[in-house]
């Protein structure tokens, strides 16, 4: 049943009483309708009265004394009143006709011009009208609130991949506000080797879902995300581009880290075959060549013998060391002030920079950033990435920064230097046992180093480049 056949509640705002019963009479002529009509007789009051009550049409007058009906229009839309309103004058005319649908008016009428059928499809109009303007208002009010409240990023661009609008998201994500973002590119906020892929799909009107990205926030943080993008066009035929950008970052590290994980399990499980397998011929190797030396007189042969006992003492060490950098490391986990790690870290290493003539640049908040840690375990961890970085860099030219910063729930610690970084193919390798670019290493030190910081509840990545240097940023869950 539409509004037209219910008893609708309707408020004429006339400061003739005459014209307001002439209306009046017009309305409860419609035929099987029965209406609750109310009358103001003048501005103020008929104002009031529409912003308190709940009326499903207004009639108001265009002559309303030192007012006109426009000004009534003009504050009802200021006060966001939803109630169709009619302009009824005594005298038609074209410009108070557009400035009455300008500011807000259903339908505009003429006294002279009235009768029942026009009133009848006036009143059927405006409350079809009013109904299809509050479902459209209630869908905008419910995806506004949508668009607002996301916690990912949801963004309009132009085809060029300017943004047009954000919501307030972008703001924890990428640390930018609102009004910084929108003076910017998408393009200027991803890394170059996607950047071209992005532009080309776009301007060949192919849309993407959840492409995998990485952006860089306002203070150089590295996100990743995944990227959405639909291509749209207005009522007017121009196009434009809606997107989502969610952030994965969390859970792009915890993939990491069981990865990392699983690489130093099934290393282990190698080790501890491989060891079983070469300690039982070892020890046979061993105790034969104890054996024969009680028997063997000649010091050329004994010469021999002790050359094989030593080196067989040297395997057997070597297992020993491999077994013990393959088990998880047991910590004893305190309360401990990171900076003071730090700083024994720099103490024991101050001798190495001072020799290569190495800068050193630190950075450090203003409060204490305590973690749960194993003081001794995690300064030869954080000792062992510092001799690396130094070794790395050329004398006199290099430089080490080592900078703390304070996040929500954990602190970010960056280990940077400027030496000869590492190839792309090579930082997937970084943490796994025996991989070395030493000429006499042993590819166990970062091996080691991964097993403290997984016993910390650490996460790290590597970022390099060959020639510019090598970044190691750790992050540690606050105590």
């Amino acid at each position: 049943m539409s509004l037209l056949n219910s008893k609708a509640s309707i408020l004429i705002v006339d400061d003739d009483e005459d014209d307001f019963i002439i209306t009046g009479e017009y309305i409860n002529s419609i035929p099987e309708n029965s209406f609750k009509i109310e009358w103001s007789k003048n501005y103020n009051e008929g104002m009031k009265r529409l912003l308190s009550c709940d009326y499903d049409l207004c009639f108001v007058d265009y002559r309303l004394g030192a007012k006109s009906g426009v000004d009534f229009l003009k504050e009802a839309m200021h006060n966001n009143c939803e109630t169709p309103i009619v302009l009824v004058t005594g005298k038609g005319s074209i410009n108070v006709d557009i400035q009455a649908m300008q500011y807000g008016a259903v339908d505009y009428l003429i006294k002279t011009e009235l009768s029942t059928e026009k009133m009848e499809r006036c009143i059927r109009y405006a409350l079809e009208r009013a109904i299809t303007l509050k479902a459209l208002k209630s869908n905008e009010r419910k995806y506004r609130s949508i668009f607002e409240k996301s916690k990912d990023v949801v963004f309009v661009a132009d085809y060029l991949l300017n943004f047009k609008d954000v919501n307030e998201a972008v703001s924890n994500l990428l640390g930018y506000k609102k009004d910084e973002i929108l003076n910017m590119n998408l393009c200027n906020l991803i890394d170059q080797q996607h950047r071209k892929f992005l532009q080309s799909n776009v301007q060949n009107r192919i849309e993407f879902n959840d492409w995998e990205v990485m952006l860089q926030t306002k203070g150089k943080e590295k996100k990743y995300c995944t990227l959405t993008l639909t291509l749209e066009e207005n009522d007017k035929g121009d196009g434009y581009i809606q997107g989502i950008i969610h952030d994965i970052t969390n859970l792009k590290i915890a993939e990491k880290a069981t990865l990392q994980g699983e690489k130093l399990a099934a290393a282990g499980r190698l080790v501890r075959t491989i060891a079983h397998e070469v300690r039982n011929p070892l020890n046979n190797i061993t105790l034969s060549v104890e054996q024969m030396q009680h028997d063997i007189k000649d010091e050329q042969m004994n010469l021999y013998m002790n050359i094989i006992q030593r080196n067989s003492k040297r395997i057997n060490d070597l297992i020993s060391e491999l077994l013990n950098t393959s088990r998880p490391y047991e910590n004893t986990l305190e309360k401990q002030t990171l900076q003071n790690i730090l700083d024994d870290v720099i103490a024991a290493s101050i001798d190495r920079l001072t020799l290569k003539r190495i800068k050193l640049q630190l950075s450090y908040p203003n409060n204490v950033q305590e973690i749960m840690a194993d003081r001794e375990n995690l300064k030869l961890a954080l000792l062992n990435i510092v001799i690396n970085a130094i070794e790395a860099m050329e004398e006199q030219k290099g430089l080490l920064s080592i900078s703390l910063q304070n996040k929500e729930n954990f602190v970010l610690l960056t280990i940077s230097d400027n030496g000869a970084g590492i190839s792309e193919e090579n930082i997937s390798r970084l943490f796994e046992p025996y991989f070395t670019q030493k000429r006499n290493g042993v590819g166990l030190g970062l091996t080691f180093t991964l097993n403290i910081f997984q016993a910390h509840k650490a996460n790290i990545e590597v970022s390099s480049k060959p020639g510019k240097g090598t970044t190691f940023t750790i992050r540690f869950p606050l105590a």
